[in-house]
């Protein structure tokens, strides 16, 4: 199950958002839940520099639930379920920075919507990449792959 919130004052049309992660989610099988939060560049340039010590807002962050620090605390029986990791985490994605990507890009804010959803999706699944190379990084050539497949990429 995903959960989608806008907390900007933009308009994000929902039923999109939820489709294209439908067709995502189905085409990983993924059964684990996660949230996808639209913010500004505000928003997520305070996200930035408090996690990841960077002074920039940025299109998108993931945090992956199994990356968060280890507490010195016992689980009892019913908080199990966090420790099995029914949950893959969280995604932020900054409205503003998606439409700009999408004018530099030359692309529609929907296939760029689609592309930093299916971005923020491989990361909590666990890829990763160190440079923004879409023909050496492997996680990039698999997300421009997934796009073309599944109809969301003009």
């Amino acid at each position: 199950m995903y959960y989608v919130e806008n907390e900007t004052e933009e308009k994000v049309d929902l039923k999109i958002v939820r489709a294209i992660l439908k067709k995502i989610v189905s085409y990983y099988g993924e059964k684990r839940d996660f949230s996808v939060t639209f913010v500004t560049d505000d928003e997520i340039q305070e996200l930035n520099r408090e996690y990841r010590e960077i002074d920039a807002p940025t299109d998108i962050l993931t945090f992956r639930l199994d990356d968060a620090p280890s507490f010195p605390i016992s689980f009892d029986e019913e908080d199990m379920d966090f420790l099995n990791n029914e949950e893959m985490g969280d995604i932020f994605i900054s409205l503003d920075t998606m439409r700009r990507n999408a004018e530099e890009f030359g692309v529609g804010e929907e296939e760029e919507l689609s592309r930093l959803l299916l971005h923020g999706i491989l990361h909590l699944r666990g890829l990763d990449h160190k440079t923004n190379d879409f023909e050496k990084e492997e996680m990039l050539k698999e997300q421009e792959e997934v796009l073309t497949k599944l109809s969301l990429k003009s």
